[in-house]
């Protein structure tokens, strides 16, 4: 037997996306239920262990207005609770690691810790319910309607079932899709579908990008934290993918202007970019002397990236199987660096390395969850290709501008290894907006996307997959349920609709979300 839980709005997933959706349901009074798989609700930012990944105008413009808000907790928390060095409390644009991918590389349980404060009024007066540890495992239908989802408690196995008025799918991978039969895409879709020049000839469903489990490491000179050599280390140590020159776990070359780990670099464009501080979530430089042994580095490098097969739509077993590789791969690069990365005294091995499973609040010392980048996709009322974003596909015609716009984002297209043809593709794309359509799905009435599964490609999924935007796609979702409950209409009115949708975006608008972008060149 199980228990039922009723709200307004049901949200499944505790993602980015998911978060920002509660947040602005709860603001328009509606009574949300937030379910969470893992015990750390936040997505990329904590349970993945995956500092923010934004564009270069991200301290200016270009991100809803609590997107900002929860950008400027974080540097507060540091500064209310970190030693930091005097000029460092000064600076406005804190970056407490100093990482080079983000303007804001940061600690995941800070993450954690901004994300459970903005919530903290709407979860004390009831407003928002969230269930932490609570997967889907069923939904109810009919009549193109989703009328409950079934959640069961990961470790006791306790059931709930969960009905409302709306439902967000705002999981990793898009889970309730397939339970509640909304059509999706996975994968690459073939370029009769899509019109994309990128786009295979024929569709490839399981070929995705790939996972990484990210762990985090300080570095601890003369001391030795080598951990037990992992299970499958042989196999990763002499692993080479068909199309790289080089070995898996050493794809990094020691650079001598450097010294100690810092001498490890990437190829990237052909220059060197510098491993250690890519995703840096602590400079000890910034803080008190003595406040740390070294710097705290989150490892989400090209080397543990796992391309050896799909986690979604696939048996249990094999499921099973690829994410204990992912944490084997991980393993297996720590282990490497501990004992046989090439030193430039000759030597081999940093034993210094230490893991540091505290960071990530976990026995392991690997992240609660792997690293997702592309989520099954609804087919949706409008779905963006490469042509709308494409920098040079578009040439001169600058960025598309959507009349049911919703948001923003920005991020260069950015596709990782994929799971069948291992191909990546890495181009310039314009700035772009959120169109309302690719929320919404070809027949099912009332439920929405808030994650990464919205109405894109497998090609413009790679830009659309970065936090400032899946936080701005769940923002705007949570709206647009909250907004379609007050009116007593569906999702899909709102864009046919046109006063309705007049209405809804100046509503957007208000509450801090930006629509459009000035005119800017491509990225």
């Amino acid at each position: 037997m199980h228990n039922e839980l009723r709200a307004n709005i049901i949200i499944i997933g505790g993602s980015v996306g998911g978060c920002a959706a509660a947040l602005s349901a709860a603001k328009l009074g509606k009574r949300v239920i937030m379910t969470e798989e893992t015990a750390w609700i936040g997505g990329q930012l904590t349970s993945q262990a995956v500092p923010p990944d934004e564009h270069k105008w991200i301290e200016q413009f270009g991100c809803t207005k609590t997107y900002r808000e929860f950008r400027n907790r974080v540097r507060d928390y540091y500064r209310r609770n970190y030693p930091l060095t005097a000029d460092m409390r000064k600076i406005d644009n804190l970056n407490p690691g100093n990482g080079w991918v983000s303007h804001l590389a940061h600690e995941p349980k800070a993450a954690l810790a901004v994300l459970e404060e903005m919530l903290t009024p709407y979860t004390s007066s009831g407003k928002i319910t969230i269930l932490r540890e609570y997967r889907p495992i069923d939904a109810e239908t009919a009549q193109d309607t989703v009328i409950s989802v079934t959640v069961e408690n990961v470790r006791s196995k306790h059931k709930l079932r969960l009905t409302g008025t709306y439902f967000l799918d705002a999981t990793e991978c898009g889970d309730v899709l397939p339970l509640a039969g909304v059509e999706y895409v996975t994968g690459a879709e073939a370029r009769s579908e899509t019109g994309e020049l990128h786009a295979p000839e024929e569709s490839i469903p399981q070929d995705m990008q790939p996972i990484t489990h990210v762990f985090a490491v300080d570095y601890i000179q003369g001391e030795d934290y080598t951990i037990e050599k992992p299970e499958q280390y042989e196999f990763w140590k002499e692993y080479q993918a068909p199309f790289l020159q080089h070995k898996q776990l050493s794809w990094c070359v020691p650079d001598a202007h450097t010294g100690g780990l810092k001498e490890f670099t990437m190829f990237r464009t052909e220059e060197l970019w510098g491993l250690w501080d890519y995703r840096r979530i602590i400079d000890q430089s910034l803080y008190e002397a003595g406040a740390y042994e070294g710097d705290i580095v989150l490892v989400n490098w090209p080397q543990n990236d796992y391309w050896l097969g799909s986690i979604i739509d696939v048996s249990e077993e094999e499921r099973i199987k690829h994410l204990e590789g992912a944490k084997q791969l991980s393993l297996s690069l720590l282990y490497w660096l501990q004992t046989e990365a090439p030193r430039l005294d000759g030597g081999k091995g940093y034993p210094g390395i230490r893991l540091r499973n505290d960071v990530l609040g976990t026995d392991d010392g690997l992240a609660l969850y792997p690293y997702i980048r592309e989520s099954r996709r609804i087919k949706a009322q409008f779905t963006v290709t490469e042509n709308h974003i494409n920098a040079i596909i578009r040439g001169d015609k600058g960025i598309e501008r959507f009349n049911d716009s919703v948001g923003v984002g920005s991020y260069r297209i950015d596709l990782h290894p994929t799971t069948v043809t291992n191909t990546f593709f890495y181009t310039e794309s314009y700035p772009f907006e959120i169109p309302l359509g690719s929320l919404l799905p070809v027949r099912v009435k009332n439920l929405l996307p808030a994650c990464k599964n919205i109405g894109t490609t497998h090609i413009t999924n790679g830009c659309f997959r970065v936090h400032p935007v899946e936080w701005n796609i769940g923002e705007s979702a949570g709206f647009l349920a909250a907004f379609a409950f007050k009116k007593g209409v569906l999702p899909a009115d709102v864009r046919n609709d046109s006063e309705l949708l007049k209405e809804f975006q100046l509503l957007l608008e208000q509450q801090g979300v930006e629509l459009s972008w000035p005119e800017l060149g491509a990225i």
